[in-house]
């Protein structure tokens, strides 16, 4: 994966943004979780400050990857279209002070740093897009599943049938 590294307070204070598109097959933490390492990931980062004056970033993902899916096993496409609002702390102690005084939950508090890898954000927010248990809306073939409930034999009727022996 290309490194991008950033100054992320400056690139804040400056309202810095960057932009792109990264194979999926680059991102190797994603393409763990991913039936194959096909499709892009567009993503874009712009900086600013908050209403209350400190540095924050907003990162957008979007795109599609390739899930199993945990009812029949089969991959599907699964889109990813998400934005999140990053606000910068100094340190670990500034983070969580700064996470009490905004009290919001949509925006997530993270320690900054001079020498930030902008692509690790990325990739961490194309992970937190996914779904927890990937399904297709509808299976494709859901006929095997419906032959699998329909048959499922009761344990009563399994000893009834020894007994009649």
């Amino acid at each position: 994966m290309n490194a991008i590294v950033i100054d992320a307070f400056e690139f804040c204070r400056s309202n810095g943004s960057q932009q792109g598109v990264t194979p999926v097959a680059e991102m190797t933490r994603l393409t763990k979780d991913c039936a194959d390492t096909s499709g892009t990931i567009a993503w874009k980062a712009v900086g600013g400050t908050s209403k209350m004056g400190f540095p924050q970033m907003t990162l957008s993902v979007s795109g599609t990857v390739q899930l199993v899916c945990q009812r029949c096993l089969t991959p599907y496409a699964h889109t990813i279209d998400a934005q999140t609002v990053l606000m910068l702390g100094k340190d670990d102690e500034q983070a969580d002070e700064i996470e009490e005084m905004i009290n919001d939950e949509t925006i997530d508090v993270i320690v900054g740093s001079r020498s930030m890898e902008l692509m690790d954000l990325v990739e961490d927010e194309a992970l937190l897009a996914l779904p927890h248990t990937p399904k297709h809306d509808v299976c494709p073939d859901s006929a095997l599943l419906d032959k699998a409930k329909s048959e499922k034999l009761s344990p009563f009727d399994a000893l009834k049938g020894l007994k009649s022996e």
